[in-house]
């Protein structure tokens, strides 16, 4: 992570944008994860603010992304159009779905021509596997185009991915970047304002704001605007039952490599998925 001091007395890797951000953040997630909560706060707990929603991975985030916002609300116009809003010393926040730092670490062209060292704080925003595999699959299983095996083909990848999110995760101290658990944030005021402190920004509003609605707000409730209406960390729950959520499961905790990651972070998450019963063995001398 690059001081507060450093980024600021360096060239500005940002004159395209028309302004110099007095920090630039970069924050990858996996959907499903809390990511848009958590952009939001930080908006509200910054003077001025410029939000690129996922932006297109190797691409140059100012032509690329899925979204602006000022100050944590929606704006019309284009990149330059809304630093200009924000006005000089805002903050850039620029955020990526589904995807790993170690994809483009070779190049280090995640954000195209933005290097690494044009942001000065990597963010890596994550949620214990449980709750975020449930909200997921129940996200599929509202788009009525997706057959069971549909959903699980997307779902398996992003296991896959989220499990070499978790490397990085583990990894963040020594890389010097932030990690940010979804469930810690939601529950933790006092995480929460640590998480500000050490990013250099003044605590504001440690609120967690307004259900935000990005990919059709929460999975399980899609007309929720109150996050105290939220059960985040009881979604595992209220899927615990449904047989693609089981075979989910089943598959990911065949994975001995992935199974470690989760219980480094998560040990509850892998201990009741070590309480999954073994699958009937086919019958090999039954008649087809």
């Amino acid at each position: 992570m690059t001081s507060v001091a450093a980024f600021a007395t360096s060239p500005n890797a940002w004159e395209a944008l028309g302004i110099r951000p007095a920090r630039a953040l970069r924050m990858i997630g996996m959907r499903r994860s809390g990511n848009h909560a958590i952009a939001n706060w930080l908006q509200r707990n910054a003077e001025r603010a410029v939000f690129l929603n996922n932006c297109r991975p190797t691409r140059d985030p100012l032509l690329s992304h899925n979204g602006i916002e000022v100050g944590g609300a929606r704006f019309a116009g284009d990149p330059v159009e809304a630093a200009a809003e924000a006005g000089e010393g805002a903050l850039l926040l620029v955020s990526y779905e589904d995807t790993i730092h170690q994809r483009f670490v070779t190049k280090d062209n995640l954000s195209g021509p933005y290097k690494s060292a044009n942001f000065s704080a990597e963010l890596l925003i994550y949620r214990s596997f449980l709750n975020w595999s449930a909200s997921l699959l129940k996200k599929l299983q509202r788009n009525e185009s997706y057959r069971a095996a549909d959903r699980m083909a997307v779902a398996a990848r992003a296991v896959a991915t989220y499990g070499d999110l978790l490397v990085e995760v583990l990894e963040a101290p020594q890389d010097g970047r932030v990690a940010i658990c979804y469930d810690a944030w939601a529950q933790d005021e006092l995480y929460r304002a640590r998480l500000l402190s050490d990013l250099g920004l003044s605590l504001r509003d440690n609120s967690l704001g307004d259900v935000q609605p990005y990919g059709g707000g929460s999975s399980f409730q899609d007309s929720a605007t109150d996050p105290a209406e939220l059960q985040p960390s009881a979604r595992w729950r209220e899927m615990a039952r449904d047989p693609e959520y089981q075979a989910l499961l089943q598959v990911a905790a065949l994975d001995r490599a992935f199974m470690d990651r989760v219980d480094a972070l998560f040990p509850a998450d892998a201990a009741l998925m070590a309480r999954l019963p073994d699958l009937p063995a086919l019958d090999v001398e039954a008649d087809l």
